[in-house]
């Protein structure tokens, strides 16, 4: 993964998640507890990912481009026990009528520092819940075209379905390109150019690129010069 002059191999995603995981156990997060993400593209916003749903949470993925009114509506839909936001998001929370735990992070940093208060309450004799195939993963947002967002619930089977079904397609295609003689000569990259709240940068980006070994490049924000 790549953001800037950070660098972060798979493993290193996977340990740091381990332990924000065991962190938010610590903190109180029970299986089925709602986790809301409120931040834009960051490596941070990977590792919570991961690790809310190691600690048996359901990643509540707020749109980062909403402002208070739109994230009290969704809030009040969902009532996370926690929500782990940038400053600018973290605001607009607490600018709202809603009440809930917030917890700011400095993603501007790079990703264990900005990490550093919530992995603070790391115990490594905690032991992480089993996750069930139907159990509760993730909540989604509808664009809220024709009224308000609603929330749209996946469960780990369906989220992890989705990941390997794109992943079997580009290890088709790779077969196919090699047969041909056609094979790429660089290794797979792909740039995130969508919001990782939605779930074509979730899924077919993000978790994909986890399957097959692709190299992740973030923009803080979409700059087509850059």
């Amino acid at each position: 993964m790549v953001a800037g002059a950070e660098r972060l191999k798979f493993p290193e995603i996977d340990a740091l998640s381990e332990r924000a995981a065991r962190a938010l156990v610590a903190r109180g997060i029970e299986a089925g507890d709602r986790v809301g993400i409120a931040m834009r593209n960051c490596p941070a916003w990977i590792v919570l990912y991961f690790a809310i749903l190691k600690a048996g949470g359901v990643a509540t993925l707020l749109n980062g481009w909403w402002e208070s009114r739109e994230l009290e509506h969704a809030l009040q839909l969902t009532e996370p026990k926690l929500v782990i936001a940038d400053p600018p998001r973290s605001s607009r929370i607490h600018a709202s009528a809603v009440k809930c735990d917030v917890l700011a992070i400095p993603v501007e940093l790079p990703v264990e520092q900005a990490l550093a208060d919530l992995l603070a309450a790391d115990d490594p004799a905690i032991v992480l819940p089993t996750v069930a195939p139907e159990d509760d993963a993730t909540i989604l947002f509808t664009s809220g075209s024709t009224g308000d967002a609603k929330g749209a619930v996946s469960t780990h089977r369906a989220v992890t379905t989705g990941a390997y079904t794109y992943a079997t397609g580009l290890i088709t295609l790779l077969g196919l390109l090699t047969a041909e003689g056609r094979a790429p000569a660089t290794k797979p990259r792909t740039l995130l150019a969508v919001p990782l709240f939605h779930v074509t940068g979730e899924v077919p980006v993000m978790l994909t690129s986890f399957v097959v070994g692709r190299c992740l490049i973030i923009m803080p924000k979409w700059d087509a010069g850059e």
